[in-house]
């Protein structure tokens, strides 16, 4: 097996931990793994402030591959994190082998989440927002909305989720190129149970005649299924 370089790009509250058991079980076969983590969130949380918009994210990643001097890539975002790695792709195509999207969104340019977010959910989300923080963050959602289920994946998550920067929903991603920019992309759908914000994505990932590939978990797969979420990286995509 030939070894590989996967970066991984969480999602909304989580951070780079949320990656661990993946990145270990990678790690083991010899591949290299790395797990940045977005500004204001997981151990960098002390860093949330009003300035925090989805550029800042998309330079997180963007900083990571340049001063790591990470070239060839399997650049994996979850949820949200299908987002930032759009914007990098845009930016540092000649780095990235490859782009996954676990369960994961990807704005055409000019798009904001909450563009593409069904308008109860975004409405909810916009006022629980204002009211826990006057509109700088949101605040987690139980592990269970993420399919969840196992009291020590749900106290593994609890212990770690931390209010998201509300400014990257509503600030829009822009891009110079179209969505992937060209670079061999492919699509993970966990399916058990499907995750409903994932749904507008997963129909444009078929609409790009990306490869689609399902994992019978929730949406936490490298939580809840880490070890068929590293066979499925390692082995199962075109």
């Amino acid at each position: 097996m030939t070894s590989r370089t996967y970066v991984f790009v969480h999602g909304v509250w989580h951070g780079g931990w949320c990656w661990s058991r993946v990145a270990d079980i990678l790690r083991k076969r010899g591949h290299s793994v790395s797990t940045p983590t977005h500004t204001g969130l997981g151990e960098r949380a002390h860093l949330l402030s009003a300035d925090i918009t989805i550029q800042t994210f998309v330079e997180d990643i963007v900083a990571h591959l340049q001063f790591e001097d990470i070239r060839d890539v399997v650049l994996v975002g979850h949820s949200f994190g299908g987002i930032p790695i759009t914007g990098v792709a845009d930016l540092l195509p000649d780095r990235i082998a490859k782009l996954v999207y676990l369960d994961a969104i990807m704005l055409n340019s000019g798009e904001t989440w909450m563009d593409l977010l069904p308008e109860d959910m975004a409405r909810d989300r916009t006022e629980l927002a204002r009211q826990t923080s006057g509109g700088l963050s949101l605040p987690p959602a139980p592990p269970e909305s993420f399919g969840v289920t196992h009291p020590q994946d749900v106290a593994f998550l609890q212990s770690r989720l931390t209010p998201h920067p509300f400014r990257t929903f509503t600030t829009a991603l822009k891009l110079n190129n179209p969505i992937g920019n060209g670079i061999p992309a492919a699509y993970i759908e966990c399916t058990d149970p499907p995750y409903r914000p994932a749904k507008v994505a997963l129909e444009r990932a078929k609409g790009f005649g990306w490869p689609v590939v399902q994992i019978a978990s929730g949406h936490d797969a490298m939580v809840i299924e880490p070890l068929a979420l590293a066979d499925i990286l390692e082995n199962d995509l075109p």
